[in-house]
């Protein structure tokens, strides 16, 4: 098999970019070991984390107006509206990067660029999510926008797979269209489907039986829950069969109540995994800072944990900055960070040999630490 060949749209990885949190006073040694730290990524939306140049690029080529007209102003742009301080204000910049997104081109560079992002960032394993379907209304075909985004990928050494989500807030056939295309790219690089955007009043009970469908196909599943909305949310996508859940820190308002004992213990028992993303967490209002964030009562209360991104455009973020910032911020060692990778690469929706490769580089590092995982 020959090697992948990078994009020829593509930028090099940025080694070091210096997003709004990077202010926060993390010195550069701590950088250096969260970079240095394997990492494994299973929620990002490919949507949500354009490089700023590349958007700028994007947005020109195909005639869009920019909110700003360089990259570092863009970047600034972006800085300003990192508190969006609740999820509907948050999700309102996804417009500006889908239109950008739209044309196949751009959506296997975009997909390229995260998985080298990912990778230069440290991580040994990756999961990207998008909803393909909204690229339709500029022109993008279901299935051209998902054979574009796994070619991007597939450009990267990094071991990866994408996920399909649809949009609970949208017509049931509309959700039944993106898990039909989950289910015929299943053997091509698709690993799972989500249900994804606004949570609050659009309950994913009602798409029960299609959901039992993606589960039959093989795919793994993953619904956004307990994020925008209650832990009757995470109690709700676990009995539909969800495996991981994306956020879920809304869990933690239950945690410690005798009623709620049977079903916290399910959740462990059933290896059930959180993907939990802790600056997006606190840009809509979900915590109120990565200091107080959830993320710590979940992993006491033997949670399966991870730590992800979300949306790196949008939280101006980077998978080694979120490590850093919880070694900072909010209690949590090396080897808590080391043991999280671990869980995350055994909820992986790839295929074994990556999730156990991924878990051999997390040991040798944490080894090298003498961290006594």
């Amino acid at each position: 098999m020959s090697a992948p060949q990078p994009h020829p749209d593509a930028r090099p990885a940025a080694a070091h970019p210096t997003p709004l949190q990077a202010q926060a006073g993390l010195d550069a040694h701590l950088l250096d070991l969260a970079r240095a730290c394997p990492k494994v990524l299973l929620h990002e939306h490919l949507d949500g984390g354009l490089r700023v140049g590349t958007l700028l690029e994007l947005l020109r080529e195909r005639g869009l107006t920019a909110p700003a007209d360089s990259e570092a102003t863009l970047a600034a742009w972006f800085d300003a509206r990192v508190h969006a301080g609740s999820l509907p204000e948050y999700l309102r910049g996804f417009a500006l990067t889908v239109a950008a997104m739209g044309t196949p081109r751009a959506l296997e560079r975009v997909a390229f660029e995260a998985a080298e992002d990912a990778r230069a960032e440290g991580c040994v394993l990756a999961e990207f999510r998008v909803a393909p379907l909204l690229f339709e209304a500029h022109g993008v075909a279901g299935e051209a926008a998902v054979e574009a985004l796994l070619t991007g990928l597939a450009s990267s050494p990094l071991a990866s797979g994408l996920i399909v989500c649809g949009m609970r807030h949208e017509p049931a056939e509309r959700i039944a269209q993106a898990a039909a295309l989950a289910r015929r790219y299943a053997a091509q690089g698709v690993v799972g489907f989500d249900l994804a955007g606004p949570e609050a009043g659009w309950p994913a009970r009602p798409h029960a039986a299609l959901l039992a469908e993606v589960r039959a196909a093989g795919l793994g599943l993953t619904l956004h829950a307990g994020e925008a909305d209650g832990a009757v949310r995470v109690r709700e996508a676990v009995a539909l069969g969800a495996q991981r859940i994306g956020h879920g820190v809304r869990l933690v308002d239950v945690l410690g109540r005798p009623e709620e004992a049977a079903f916290l213990d399910g959740l462990r028992t059933q290896r059930v995994h959180f993907e939990v993303c802790p600056s997006s967490n606190v840009h809509t209002g979900a915590a109120s800072s990565v200091a107080r964030h959830p993320i710590g009562a979940l992993w006491r209360a033997g949670l399966s944990v991870g730590v992800n991104t979300d949306n790196r455009l949008m939280s101006r973020t980077r998978s080694d900055l979120e490590a850093a910032l919880l070694v900072a911020e909010a209690g949590l060692g090396w080897a808590d960070l080391a043991r999280m990778g671990l869980a995350a690469a055994e909820a992986s929706f790839l295929p074994a040999t990556a999730r156990e490769s991924a878990a051999a580089a997390i040991r040798r590092w944490a080894d090298a630490q003498q961290l006594g995982l």
